[in-house]
C-alpha cells in the first residue's frame, strides 16, 4: 500500500474523514505510472481506470463496513474496511486506487493505492479484494 502525499494533509487538516467520508476503491490497468507526488485527485488517474469491463462500473466501488480504530499492540492508527468482490466480472486490473468520492472528478481526492504487482484477472467470476487482516491503512 502505497499512500498519496496529498492524502497526508487532508488527514491532518480534516477534510478526510475515513469512517464517516465515502470512500471508493477503483480499478486501474497497467498503463498506470502511479505517481505519490503529482497525483492528487481522481480526474489525476481516469485515464487508466479499467473501462467496459463485465461487472464493474467507472469509480469502482464503496467501502463498506469501515472503521478507525487505535490498535495499541502496534501503536497505530488502523482503518479498516470490509473485502471488496466485483461479482460475476470480467476484469483484468493491476491497481486498486481508494479515494473519498465527493462526487465530481476534480474534488475527489486520493487516499492510497494497491499495486497487484502484476496483472489480476476474473473470468465471468468474482474479482476480490481481500484487505490485510492487519487493517487497509495503518499510521504509526
Amino acid at each position: 500500500m502505497a499512500i498519496y502525499n496529498s492524502f497526508k494533509a487532508k488527514i491532518m487538516d480534516g477534510s478526510i474523514d475515513l469512517d464517516t467520508d465515502n470512500i471508493n476503491v477503483c480499478l486501474l490497468d497497467s498503463g498506470h505510472t502511479p505517481n505519490i507526488d503529482t497525483h492528487t485527485m481522481y480526474s489525476d488517474i481516469t485515464a487508466n481506470e479499467i473501462a467496459s469491463a463485465t461487472g464493474y462500473t467507472t469509480k469502482g466501488q464503496s467501502l463498506a463496513s469501515k472503521s478507525v480504530a487505535v490498535d495499541t499492540t502496534d501503536d497505530e492508527g488502523v482503518f479498516d474496511a470490509a473485502d471488496v468482490t466485483w461479482s460475476t466480472s470480467t476484469i483484468t486490473a493491476r491497481y486498486a486506487v481508494l479515494f473519498k468520492n465527493s462526487g465530481t472528478n476534480t474534488t475527489s481526492p486520493l487516499i492510497a493505492y494497491v499495486d497487484f504487482a502484476a496483472d489480476k484477472t476474473s473470468d465471468n467470476g468474482d474479482f476480490v479484494i481481500t484487505w490485510s487482516s492487519e487493517g487497509i491503512l495503518n499510521l504509526n
